[in-house]
């Protein structure tokens, strides 16, 4: 009688859902990858980059909308090809990166369709952190397996450095000011898988 009971109990019991695929963990290649900008100053663009920074992804490709990933970056490896500008652009004028040393991205969400993509995830610059869409693609993977397999994708966005606190400028005789305040972003990833 018992046994009959608990058998009848089992079977009423809930099933548990089926566990998604198991996520693959990769190590962002920052030598063969890149987190570019460029920014108007007059009528003209300059264009820069971040020499160090560090970052994981877990995806699998796919299922890309169950990705995530983590990047940080040394706000003081800036490089825009001229050291004073780059000095400048350490100091209180801009980024303050004696005070705020990195500057961070986790993602929140993925919306894919196909190999398209859009990272929604949290940006904090100068200890201030706003929602940004990260909008691209997975470029590709080769390789058969760890360690020697790897994931490529590319992303732009188009951030407003006064979110941030990054305010500086000087107005220009006859009207207008020095530097734009959009900057666009665009982000090269290589991955090797874990």
């Amino acid at each position: 009688m018992l046994s009959a009971l608990f058998a009848s109990l089992v079977a009423l019991a809930p099933v548990p859902a089926a566990a998604p695929a198991d996520s693959v963990m990769w190590r962002i290649d920052a030598s063969h990858s890149e987190i570019g900008f460029k920014i108007r100053h007059f009528m003209s663009r300059v264009r820069g980059r971040f020499n160090e920074w560090s970052g994981t992804l877990v995806v699998d490709p796919a299922r890309l909308d169950q990705g995530s990933v983590d990047i940080t970056i040394k706000t003081a490896s800036i490089n825009t090809a001229n050291e004073r500008r780059d000095n400048d652009l350490r100091s209180q004028n801009f980024f303050l990166a004696d005070s705020f040393p990195t500057i961070t991205f986790k993602s929140k969400r993925v919306v894919a369709n196909g190999t398209n993509m859009k990272i929604v995830g949290d940006l904090t610059i100068k200890g201030v952190t706003k929602e940004v869409i990260l909008e691209g693609e997975m470029t590709g993977t080769i390789g058969p397996a760890a360690p020697r397999q790897r994931i490529g994708f590319s992303f732009t966005t188009v951030l407003n450095r006064t979110d941030y606190g990054i305010v500086w400028n000087r107005a220009v005789e006859g009207g207008g000011v020095m530097l734009g305040d959009d900057v666009t972003v665009e982000i090269s990833i290589e991955a090797i898988r874990q």
